[in-house]
């Protein structure tokens, strides 16, 4: 007879913007007429910009015309797509790369959780603690993770990213193969200097680890000391896989389109993850469609670049919203710089689910508990800036009404 995979009924029963998600339903469903804000999942609300649209109306016709028809994408990418990647996010900024180290995809959480396949089932897996919570489930479900106690798994080395920190981790304590890091941080909001990086490539590079770098909000960086890519850091090349995202830069999370950077010079045990990522795409992805690499091209173009650089103008301001908002409710804030997401304390005496709450019974505001990120993202709270002005300052509003007495 047939067994399944048991490492998945280790997994906690939903994820987390799944529970998220029941809990509000049941609310409407008992309070239909209630005006539920969601400052919660980090989901896009603006449109694409011309730009993408044009080029994807122009590629729709391509695929009418027989002359023009495309059929199997290949699977790491349109030439044309990667030839603009490599331009303008690393040639333009100073790092080298060759296209055929570039692989797009249909999302940086796919290729987050996607990349263990060419991990050892053995591997020490290291992760910031509040974190993202695809690098531990996906760990979980491939047998690396142990078994869950305590609010912790047994075999996941955490790091935590706690205001005594700086909500910057520290050098995990024990050995670990694969590293996770994510800046600017998802949920924290925390960007990571050209120091922070490099201290972390030199302790890769001594600890034979590789660094899973996701920069999903490179895009936000304001700060000129904050490398837009783990690749402007001396060394990284030789231990870093890179995930980035179109989706919070150019609102592609419907449209799915991201990429990730595996360079030739990172090998494990003598082997190039490049090559096995490349047999690895070849056997279980069909590639991204024609008209959303078309799509995901424009950004790069003049008018392209303009019109997205407004869009994260926009996210940007209803992050500064959020943030004034509450400093002026009296909550402790840190993140929206640099970031779109805003992380909270919560006020003494609640935890991060009495906080969600109280937050949607009297505010009808939905936002993410800190607890679901990690242990030490209990007490805290995450607030998205990707809601419409208008919304995100009825939300703001209604929250300072409730608690700034």
């Amino acid at each position: 007879m047939p067994t399944i995979n048991k490492n998945f009924l280790k997994l906690q029963s939903n994820y987390l913007f799944s529970d998220i998600a029941k809990k509000v339903a049941a609310y409407k469903e008992e309070n239909p007429s209630a005006d539920i804000i969601s400052l919660g999942i980090g989901d896009v609300t603006r449109p694409l910009i011309p730009a993408c649209i044009e080029a994807m109306h122009k590629a729709v016709d391509e695929m009418a015309n027989a002359d023009t028809f495309r059929g199997y994408p290949p699977e790491q990418g349109y030439d044309f797509l990667l030839e603009a990647i490599v331009k303008n996010d690393y040639l333009d900024r100073g790092v080298e790369l060759d296209k055929s180290e570039v692989f797009v995809s249909d999302g940086a959480k796919c290729d987050c959780g996607n990349i263990g396949d060419i991990f050892g089932t053995d591997n020490v897996v290291a992760v910031c603690d509040p974190v993202y919570p695809v690098y531990v489930d996906t760990n979980v479900m491939a047998g690396r993770a142990g078994e869950f106690n305590g609010g912790k798994w047994s075999k996941i080395v955490y790091m935590p990213s706690t205001k005594e920190n700086g909500f910057f981790p520290d050098f995990p304590k024990e050995h670990a193969d694969m590293i996770y890091l994510c800046f600017p941080n998802n949920p924290s909001g925390q960007g990571a200097t050209r120091q922070q990086l490099q201290k972390w490539v030199d302790f890769a590079l001594r600890e034979n680890s590789v660094i899973l770098y996701d920069s999903a909000y490179e895009a936000y960086i304001t700060d000129g000391d904050m490398p837009h890519t783990i690749y402007e850091i001396e060394g990284a090349k030789k231990c870093c896989i890179e995930f980035r995202s179109f989706s919070k830069t150019a609102g592609f999370t419907g449209t799915r389109c991201a990429y990730c950077v595996i360079p030739k010079e990172l090998t494990v045990e003598g082997t190039s993850l490049n090559s096995l990522w490349a047999r690895r795409q070849a056997t279980k992805f069909n590639g991204v469609s024609y008209i959303t690499q078309r799509g995901a091209e424009a950004i790069y173009t003049e008018q392209g670049k303009k019109e997205i650089k407004e869009l994260i103008a926009y996210y940007q301001a209803n992050a500064k919203v959020i943030y004034e908002g509450l400093k002026e409710a009296g909550f402790k804030v840190s993140g929206a710089v640099n970031s779109p997401y805003i992380w909270l304390e919560v006020p003494q005496g609640m935890t991060s689910w009495d906080f969600f709450d109280v937050l949607l019974r009297q505010a009808n505001v939905v936002g993410t508990p800190g607890s679901g990120f990690g242990p030490a993202g209990e007490g805290y709270f995450r607030l998205t800036a990707f809601g419409s002005a208008e919304r995100t300052k009825q939300a703001v509003e209604r929250i300072v009404k409730v608690f700034k007495s």
